[in-house]
């Protein structure tokens, strides 16, 4: 089984072109709004992360296009955390019209732990462990996060 987050928004009329369709960048930050919801709800969040000295930065980013949103559809963020390493951690994610389920954008990010100093550093050892149950599902999941065993698509 693995832990992962939904989190639902509406398309803004800022976040779209003159057509009406969402501009590609804005993905990334669903993606963002996804991811900090999944650390929340595994227990902890960003800015307590900070607060201890975790600061984390996205050192690569992939995004497949399958679909297009537009002004006011509603949208859900599937977020699970892939991965855990000793410099950081990567996540997948799912974007879909929440109304038809419809796959937008499928993703994922990696981020790496820096210092203060924006220089690479490990990952302190109660974070890693604290992620890698959150990862496994052993976090007690509060209301807004599910079980799932479906994968992506």
């Amino acid at each position: 089984m693995v832990f992962e987050t939904v989190s639902e928004l509406r398309v803004r009329y800022a976040e779209t072109d003159q057509m009406g369709v969402v501009y590609h960048a804005n993905y990334l930050v669903w993606c963002e709004i996804g991811r900090t919801d999944f650390i929340r709800r595994a227990g902890r969040s960003y800015a307590d992360l900070e607060r201890d000295g975790v600061l984390l930065a996205v050192s690569d980013a992939s995004l497949r296009f399958h679909a297009s949103a537009r002004y006011d559809d509603p949208i859900r963020v599937f977020t699970s955390l892939t991965a855990v390493g000793s410099r950081g951690m990567s996540f997948g994610y799912r974007i879909v019209r929440a109304d038809t389920d419809t796959t937008l954008v499928s993703a994922t990010t990696a981020l790496v732990c820096i210092n203060r100093d924006g220089r690479l550093t490990t990952l302190p050892r109660e974070v890693r462990t604290w992620l890698e149950a959150a990862m496994g599902g052993e976090q007690h999941a509060p209301e807004h996060a599910r079980q799932s065993t479906a994968s992506s698509s």
